[in-house]
């Protein structure tokens, strides 16, 4: 369990790097990951003008954000082990720490993603808060408004995005998450989960075609990122090599190779490219083997990241 927050030092994780995480973490940093993916693709399908046609995605992505934020939050508090005094983090805003920019980021991220509800209300919660429908009336009677609306989303879940990977990586006490490639690899798996999710939710043939075509580039990027990450922990001290070996022969190999490389990103490669290819046709295998390759991956590295530390002769 973390040992967050104290009452002398509230701001900052009383030694994380010497804590044994669960299963919450993994959990808020895939559910993060994929919120900050929505977001930039709710972003970009807004300043694309598909809020003016009856789709699914920009009717209720946003609202499927909220809940998907508010649960990775939830997996958060119970990872915490002093849960009453969390709200010291918000008392405060310490530049050089990494839990209070994610602190606040999340904090930004709930009216930012209310904004964009208001965009579009769907049929079905018209003239249930007559405020809100005001409002929505307001913001469609100024274009830019709306345009900004979708910048603001892509901007916030930039930073959400990166903030996943940073968060590990600013441990430096465990080899394995310090890399300047995690920030990198977090962001483009989750633009990948969240490509596949709309991919697998839309009901809008354009939508599914252009989510599934942004997936492939994703995880043609992604592949990129994983070599980076690897290349460079092989390419540093001997504690870092002995690091990554855990993914690459290690304990955590089987999982890294096949759950994660194979069936996440190479499979579901294959089959999406056949699909935009018009080869066969598109279906809810790939994108289900992205969600689940992407939270594997966070598990995967979490869990490997706590098994390496700098003491010699660590590895079996």
């Amino acid at each position: 369990m973390i040992q967050e927050l104290t009452t002398t030092r509230h701001n900052e994780l009383i030694d994380p790097t010497l804590q044994i995480w669960g299963w919450q973490i993994p959990i808020y940093l895939f559910i993060g990951g994929l919120v900050a993916g929505i977001m930039i693709i709710s972003g970009y399908l807004v300043l694309k003008g598909q809020y003016k046609k009856n789709v699914f995605s920009c009717f209720y992505l946003p609202q499927i954000s909220l809940i998907l934020l508010s649960a990775g939050m939830l997996a958060l508090f119970l990872d915490l082990e002093h849960k009453l005094s969390v709200w010291r983090l918000y008392t405060t805003f310490k530049i050089t720490s990494p839990m209070s920019w994610g602190a606040w980021i999340l904090v930004i991220i709930y009216p930012v993603l209310f904004l964009n509800t208001l965009i579009r209300i769907p049929e079905r919660f018209q003239n249930v808060i007559p405020l809100f429908d005001r409002l929505s009336a307001f913001i469609n009677k100024h274009p830019v408004l709306i345009k900004n609306i979708g910048i603001l989303n892509m901007f916030v879940g930039t930073l959400l995005g990166m903030y996943t990977g940073v968060l590990l990586s600013s441990l430096g006490a465990r080899p394995l998450w310090n890399s300047a490639m995690l920030w990198m690899l977090f962001l483009v798996s989750g633009l990948s989960s969240a490509a596949a999710f709309v991919h697998l939710i839309t009901d809008d043939a354009y939508e599914r075609e252009l989510l599934a075509k942004a997936d492939n580039a994703f995880l043609t990027l992604e592949l990129f990122a994983f070599g980076g990450f690897i290349s460079g922990l092989l390419t540093s001290t001997r504690v870092h090599i002995q690091a990554i070996r855990l993914l690459l022969d290690g304990s955590y190999a089987a999982y890294f190779w096949v759950f994660v490389i194979g069936l996440g990103v190479v499979v579901p490669l294959s089959i999406q490219l056949l699909a935009v290819n018009h080869k066969i046709k598109h279906s809810p295998v790939a994108p289900m083997l992205v969600i689940a390759g992407g939270l594997i991956l966070r598990f995967v590295i979490v869990f490997a990241g706590q098994e390496s530390h700098w003491t010699s002769g660590w590895i079996r």
